[in-house]
């Protein structure tokens, strides 16, 4: 392998520097006398050479049915990684039945027209192997992944290639899915987090799929075979899809079993989909979900965020990272270090081909509901008002750079980044030219940013708690505490605004 097809000797070098840099701190100019006194000790200078960044180029193959493949070779363990995508998630779930992809992409591999879903799994313990289906709710992708010794490379081509072409999705399995479903679901609508992601999405996105965050028992027990056949044969097919190779393999002689395995894939090729159109930003709004007897409140608020194609993604992403994006950012220091609030506060930014949402999270006690929200509002509005200082500003910078610095030993992100590279139509620099870009991030960039994405007259926040209990030092309740901030709307756990 070539100096240009390895990261750069002195990127890795100062890997350990640039950690150090990221270590939690706040800004040399706080907001209020009490955040002033949170200081950093220890700070350790980074070498600008931590950028000088060349990842190894993939080699990109075209099927005659119209598969791609991406194969990038990687001989440090003897071990492959493959990953294929399908241009289908739940985000392209009928309305009238939820959970569709999940269902699809979790039932292939309980049996196909070679193998019992007993007789699968044997065979993929016996080479020490594994793999993975699945699809999630917010995606616009589903993904097949399998991994093991690079020797058993064909056998566990032969695996995943059975249940991306033949599942038959045999009826007494299904049965036995839809009940461990059913259960599932019954506990995550117990759970705050996921009733407050629920809540939070249906007010940001409204009636763009991206609101749905869960199946609903209606269309678990509607699933049959033949709608998972249906969903499968229209959307599994070679043109719709990405296979990524990444270990210790020989182009030319991974290609060859990869032929054996995919190059008899047909399908009708798929429209592909347009995610672009989102439905204009609702009025900023409070959205209180009704939990009897919760003893914490759990807040989200947000807005829509950015595409990574999108030119001022990389903004948003400094953005957040000073904001909310790990332990050294400034609502964990606010909520969690200075006030006591809290075990943790965070935010963060997807990346998908629609704008996925901009959002700030926290768990809090019922007594500082109050407390709690006033200061991520505050901080907020900081994040929009005040320019971020130089030196916060380098070592979010530094952080960001270092974290995807150690992403590059791991086989599986490198492969996921070229991945998204060929799938977003990125260009084949983009990742090269990555941590120059953040580098080069400036204040007012990261201003605009805030000013942009943390809209304050568009932010949607909900609160998952129990409206009567406390939620001040005056004994106000959850939902009289809520209102000091704007209009209120109930919903029940089930979603029904009361």
């Amino acid at each position: 392998m070539t100096a240009k097809n390895r990261v750069s000797i002195s990127f890795l070098v100062t890997l350990a520097a640039a950690m150090a840099a990221a270590l939690p701190a706040f800004p040399q100019e706080q907001h209020g006398a009490e955040l002033s006194k949170v200081v950093r000790l220890n700070r350790a200078p980074v070498s600008n050479e931590i950028l000088q960044v060349h990842l190894p180029r993939p080699v990109v193959t075209k099927l005659p049915n119209g598969l791609t493949v991406l194969v990038i070779e990687q001989h440090k363990l003897p071990t492959v990684n493959f990953l294929l995508w399908i241009g289908t998630g739940d985000m392209s779930d009928p309305k009238d039945m939820p959970g569709l992809a999940s269902f699809t992409a979790e039932m292939s591999r309980e049996g196909t027209t070679h193998r019992t879903s007993a007789q699968l799994a044997a065979d993929v313990d016996n080479i020490g192997a594994s793999l993975n289906t699945s699809s999630g709710f917010g995606s616009t992708n589903s993904s097949v992944s399998a991994s093991g010794l690079a020797p058993s490379a064909g056998q566990i081509l032969d695996l995943m290639s059975d249940v991306v072409l033949n599942p038959t999705f045999p009826a007494d399995e299904l049965e036995k899915y839809k009940q461990r479903q059913l259960s599932d679901l019954e506990q995550e609508r117990s759970q705050p987090s996921s009733l407050a992601e629920e809540r939070f999405r249906q007010a940001l996105y409204q009636d763009f799929p991206a609101s749905v965050t869960l199946p609903t028992p209606e269309s678990i027990k509607a699933a049959t075979p033949e709608r998972l056949k249906e969903f499968h044969d229209h959307y599994y097919v070679p043109g719709n899809a990405i296979l990524g190779v990444v270990g210790d393999v020989k182009p030319d002689e991974i290609m060859g079993l990869i032929r054996k395995s995919f190059g008899d894939w047909k399908g009708q090729p798929v429209a592909k989909a347009d995610w672009s159109h989102l439905p204009p930003p609702a009025p900023a709004k409070i959205s209180l979900v009704d939990r009897p007897d919760s003893v914490q409140a759990n807040l989200i608020a947000g807005d829509y965020g950015a595409r990574r194609t999108d030119p001022d993604y990389i903004a948003l992403y400094v953005m957040n990272r000073v904001l909310g994006g790990g332990p050294q950012a400034r609502l964990f220091l606010n909520l969690r270090e200075v006030h006591g609030y809290t075990y943790g506060a965070y935010s963060g930014v997807g990346d998908d081909k629609y704008r996925e949402a901009w959002s700030a999270n926290t768990e809090v006690r019922n007594a500082v509901t109050d407390g709690s929200l006033e200061q991520l509002l505050a901080e907020f509005k900081r994040i929009r008002d005040e320019k971020v200082p130089e030196t916060e500003l380098d070592e979010a910078r530094h952080s960001i750079v270092a974290n995807f610095a150690l992403s590059l030993e791991q086989q599986q992100q490198l492969l996921h980044r070229w991945m998204l590279v060929q799938d977003y139509g990125l260009p084949t620099d983009y990742w090269d030219r990555y941590p120059v870009e953040v580098a080069r991030t400036t204040l007012e960039a990261v201003q605009a940013a805030a000013r942009k994405y943390v809209d304050l007259g568009h932010l949607q926040i909900v609160c998952v708690g129990d409206p009567k209990q406390p939620g001040n030092d005056q004994k106000q309740s959850i939902r009289e505490v809520l209102a000091k901030y704007g209009t209120v709307e109930v919903y029940d756990t089930n979603g029904k605004k009361e």
